[in-house]
């Protein structure tokens, strides 16, 4: 067990934030506000939920999911 995620956390979001720049032509301060407050990080900031163990490409396409529907479908293995 992680006794703290925060360092995990810190290696994963650049990468979304990179994507939801890319994708959806966001600056830094928008990809931010939009990652921070999703449902999907409050989730990938619960060490017991094991969301951190998914690359931050699956991660992105669920925050996609997130913005597009209000909803996530986690995979099996998670939550």
């Amino acid at each position: 067990m992680i006794q703290n995620i925060s360092p995990v956390i810190a290696i994963i979001t650049p990468g979304i934030l990179r994507l939801l720049m890319e994708n959806r032509g966001l600056c830094l301060e928008d990809a931010a506000e939009t990652l921070y407050g999703s449902r999907l990080y409050k989730t990938l900031e619960d060490e017991e939920t094991k969301v951190w163990r998914l690359s931050y490409h699956l991660l992105y396409d669920l925050l996609e999911e997130e913005l597009a529907t209000g909803e996530i479908t986690f995979p099996c293995e998670q939550i």
